[in-house]
């Protein structure tokens, strides 16, 4: 019987797509936080606070180069440091535990930066939320991959990209709402609303079981076995075999793994089979910051009123939406339509052309309102085509590339070693776009631009198509070190072995059962 048969419709998995998107909830706090300070750079309330008067800008406030670095750069800094911290927490403690422990630094930083007024303060809130988004990010989304059927887990694990859209959309209109105060309400107010997320995630998270696959890492089959039941609902009701088809696949896959280990994880991670697995998770992981996703999110607002755009907060909403459009568009035909491989092209291949389109509309006229209209439209298109095709499918990507046992060592890793270049661009896009500096505005694009198509020439000969793969046939292609054009073809065994099995032990219960009765009959009759 091929894998296939355990492909079933929307319809029979809406719990485990609804456990998957309360999980995915997560990455909500980190759109919305995102979209907040970096609107916050452009608001008057803040200036007062944080900024200078400066009769040359054109709110009369601005902020020195020093403090706007360091305001989006320590929030990378606290994301690698909790990154770094994922695996060791992660290896004793699970998923769901360390989403709970990334809402309680959440509630701890959010407090913190509406509480001080002095720039040490803020710092150490972007710190601490930063360490608590990385968290967010990572535990999230190693759940929705582990615990997604396969044929499913690309648009599951995409409700990444739903969530961040809608974190940013939230975020920017609250900006947009209390921008026109000349206080501290200004931005305390948005910062209050990050309590929300993070205790709506806490009470959901009681309700979800644990990773199928992290309980069969830590051994414990019988908890991993109820797991699965629960995930799957329904989907299997009255092919009960199905259900122990799939989890005799995981088992054998986890087991299979621990098997293989010859060291620590991380040294495990660059030996063998591992080490291309790790090198094209990395460059689908760096390419969020080679996308220039960084220059939007952590100066969006404060870049389109540089560049001459009339109402720079509506634009960062319009913005969100268009990339909340693009990731609907992007799920839906996944789903059915295109692959990871295609998805990731397409995505840097659009955002290298509208990154391009930008530049050239700074540089044929600058500061002037038909420039500021242009940069805006290749802006909007740009986050429409990287959010809803790359953006929201490296992280299913990312996830399917290594094993169980690395994953979140891995993605760790790899999301740290992000958020160091992700640092450096926040740490010196100020140089570039600040008027008192290099005064480049909308012209940087033409980096990025260049980033992208570095990025889409990698993944072109290097990303193999897994689309509709089990993880462990994922596995399975990668020992066996299947060249990247042959993924789509090539004839796995995990499916059938563990189809194989499922029978005999569904036999040995059948006989067991006989025997049993066999024994009562001749009680009876005696």
């Amino acid at each position: 019987m091929p894998r296939g048969s355990r492909d079933t419709g929307i319809k029979d998995n809406w719990k485990c797509i609804l456990i998957c998107l309360a999980m995915s909830l997560a990455n909500c706090q980190y759109g919305y936080d995102t979209a907040t300070i970096g609107g916050f750079q452009a608001m008057v309330g803040f200036l007062k606070v944080y900024g200078y008067q400066d009769k040359k800008a054109k709110i009369g406030w601005n902020i020195a180069t020093t403090p706007q670095q360091l305001i989006s750069s320590f929030l990378n800094i606290g994301t690698i440091i909790g990154v770094v911290c994922t695996h060791l927490w992660g290896r004793q403690f699970g998923r769901r535990p360390s989403i709970w422990l990334a809402s309680l630094l959440s509630f701890a930083a959010a407090g913190l930066q509406i509480g001080t007024d002095q720039l040490v303060g803020l710092y150490f809130g972007r710190i601490l939320i930063g360490v608590s988004n990385g968290f967010f990010i990572t535990f999230a989304n190693v759940y929705t991959a582990e615990v997604s059927p396969p044929h499913l887990r690309a648009p599951i694990v995409s409700f990444f990209g739903i969530w961040v859209s809608i974190g940013s959309i939230l975020g920017a209109t609250a900006n947009n709402f209390s921008k026109e105060y000349s206080s501290k309400l200004a931005y305390q107010i948005p910062l209050a609303s990050l309590f929300a997320i993070p205790f709506c995630l806490s009470l959901l998270v009681i309700f979800i079981p644990e990773s199928p696959r992290w309980l069969l890492v830590q051994g414990r089959d019988d908890e991993a076995k109820v797991a699965l039941k629960r995930l799957r609902g329904k989907s299997f009701q009255g092919k009960e075999n199905l259900l122990e088809e799939e989890f005799l696949e995981m088992q054998r896959g986890i087991h299979e793994e621990l098997e293989m280990k010859s060291g620590s994880v991380f040294t495990d991670m660059f030996k063998g089979s591992d080490l291309r697995r790790t090198i094209i998770c990395f460059a689908v992981i760096l390419s969020h910051s080679s996308s220039g996703i960084w220059l939007i999110i952590g100066y969006g607002t404060f870049f389109f009123q540089m560049a001459g755009v009339d109402k720079p907060f509506m634009a960062t909403i319009l913005k969100s939406f268009m990339g909340l459009m693009g990731v609907f568009l992007g799920m839906s035909l996944s789903y059915r339509t295109i692959g990871r491989r295609f998805s990731m092209l397409l995505g840097h291949g659009g955002s290298a052309v509208f990154m391009l389109g930008m530049g050239i509309a700074a540089s044929v006229s600058q500061n002037s309102k038909e420039s500021g209209k242009a940069i805006l439209a290749c802006a909007l298109m740009w986050y429409f085509v990287y959010n809803g095709f790359s953006g929201a499918m490296s992280w299913p990507v990312a996830n399917e590339l290594v094993s169980s046992r690395l994953r979140v060592v891995t993605i760790g890793v790899g999301t740290g070693i992000n958020y160091v270049f992700a640092w450096l661009v926040s740490f010196t896009t100020p140089y570039f776009i600040n008027s008192k500096e290099l005064n480049w505005g909308a012209k940087v694009a033409y980096i990025w631009a260049a980033s992208n198509a570095i990025t889409f020439v990698f993944l072109y000969f290097f990303l193999p198509e897994m689309r509709g793969r089990s993880l462990e046939e994922i596995d399975e292609l990668f020992q066996n070190r299947v060249p990247r054009r042959e993924f789509p073809n090539y004839h796995c065994l995990s499916g059938e072995r563990a189809h194989e099995q499922a029978l005999k032990n569904a036999g040995i219960a059948e006989a067991e059962a006989e025997k049993k009765m066999e024994v009562e009959r001749r009680e009876v009759a005696v």
